[in-house]
């Protein structure tokens, strides 16, 4: 297959093809993962800084008596807080800091409603913009590109009277790396991907594509036997009537000669188209079948019985054995199942010396009908055996001719035997003879 350009091109298509899809395929299932895992962590952060900023806004608004000033109550609850304009970075390692601020990544910042701010928690970004007096969420960017995602809360006094803003936040480094290095496994992973599914594809491509390939081979040499096989007896024929053409007077034993060779070719040529016709009909099961009850005791007794002829002129003894005490019944097409049994029977006559014995045996199992042939004839070497149901195949070339088979009868009884959901098998050995088994479903 691999020296064939049309099968070549036609693998690399499907091979292609199959990458592509799966390429499509991978590509909005990366997009789509890559997604819904930003989406995730980025609505993980948000609680976060939300449960947070809840949990610190219920702690402190009731600790604040004046707007704009912060309580020495409120200051204890936030441990290592900074006030503005103050340098807390001397004491700052000798003071409890509030827990969620040790990780480096968060700050908490409190400004008045004007905007000035009042007091710090945590590391502060560099670079960002002041406190925005209004409430709700934004991100925000500092000069040196870090992003930062931020809630702003109004807090409140006791009495209820605007106090001033409260605004956490935390560093987006780590979710924006998480995603970066998730782009990196897909930029990566995908073109990996599509490697190995191309190779795939071409591999699978080629185990679909060996059956057609094996059937192509098959109809070429099906093609290149029948031709040859015609080509024959044309050419005997042509042969002969060349030879008398020249001739200006002709006896009529000369003429009797001449018509008896083309009309054995013409037998031969017939012969064989019928047989192809029938072969071409049964594989595309558009044969007429005349399906009825068939008895088998009777059908071989009667092919049995019509084949005596042959039997009486090869010196050979052909013999029945019926091991059922019963008729056995299958449905089939009665000429179709005669002409697979005659097949067999003068196949075994013709391939047995003088002297030997073919047996016709009959007999069941539960539910199939076994019919044998057996004779003790030359056998069949077992590296034929797995050819000879092949159409054109024939074990002694020289003997088939010499008989006027073209190696179609057998491919008719396999075709035959399958068409009624049957089997046919072979057992063989050189010079020992051989036995044909098929199987016919029994009703």
């Amino acid at each position: 297959m691999r020296q064939n350009k049309l099968f070549n091109r036609t693998r690399a298509q499907l091979a292609g093809c199959y990458a592509g899809v799966m390429g499509l395929i991978l590509s909005l299932s990366g997009l789509c993962t890559h997604q819904m895992l930003a989406v995730a962590h980025w609505q993980a952060v948000e609680q976060e800084l939300e449960s947070i900023s809840g949990t610190l806004h219920d702690t402190l608004e009731p600790k604040l008596k004046q707007p704009d000033h912060l309580e020495p109550a409120s200051t204890q609850a936030l441990p290592g807080l900074c006030l503005a304009e103050t340098d807390c970075s001397n004491d700052a390692q000798n003071r409890h800091i509030l827990g969620i601020v040790q990780q480096g990544s968060y700050y908490i910042r409190f400004f008045t409603q004007s905007g000035q701010l009042l007091a710090s928690l945590g590391s502060q970004p560099d670079g960002l913009p002041p406190p925005a007096t209004k409430e709700g969420w934004n991100t925000l960017r500092n000069q040196s590109g870090t992003r930062y995602h931020q809630t702003t809360l109004l807090l409140k006094t006791a009495t209820g009277s605007a106090w001033g803003y409260m605004q956490i936040g935390r560093s987006l480094k780590e979710y924006d790396d998480y995603l970066t290095t998730l782009r990196l496994l897909l930029a990566v992973g995908l073109p990996l991907s599509m490697l190995a599914v191309a190779g795939a594809g071409w591999w699978l491509a080629g185990l679909a594509m060996r059956p057609v390939y094996q059937s192509y081979q098959q109809m070429q040499q099906f093609t290149a036997d029948a031709a040859h096989e015609l080509r024959t007896p044309i050419a005997a024929i042509r042969a002969t009537v060349e030879s008398v053409q020249d001739e200006d007077d002709l006896s009529t034993e000369e003429m009797q000669e001449t018509l008896a060779v083309v009309d054995r070719q013409n037998n031969r040529l017939a012969s064989l188209v019928q047989d192809l016709l029938l072969l071409s009909r049964i594989d595309q099961k558009v044969l007429a079948e005349k399906r009825q009850t068939c008895c088998l005791n009777d059908l071989l007794s009667d092919l049995v019985e019509s084949l005596l002829v042959l039997e009486i002129a090869a010196s050979i003894k052909l013999l029945t054995q019926f091991r059922v005490k019963e008729p056995l019944y299958v449905m089939g097409d009665e000429n179709q199942l005669g002409r697979l049994f005659s097949n067999l029977i003068v196949n075994a006559l013709q391939y047995t010396p003088p002297g030997g014995i073919v047996t016709v045996i009959l007999e069941r199992d539960e539910s199939h009908a076994l019919i044998q042939v057996q004779d003790n004839g030359i056998g069949i070497a077992s590296v034929d055996q797995s050819r000879i149901f092949d159409r054109f195949y024939r074990v002694s070339s020289d003997r088939s001719r010499q008989t006027g088979g073209v190696g179609l009868g057998l491919a008719i009884a396999k075709a035959t035997a399958q068409s009624h959901h049957g089997s046919i098998t072979v057992e063989s050995e050189l010079s020992r003879g051989s036995t044909f088994t098929v199987r016919l479903p029994l009703i």
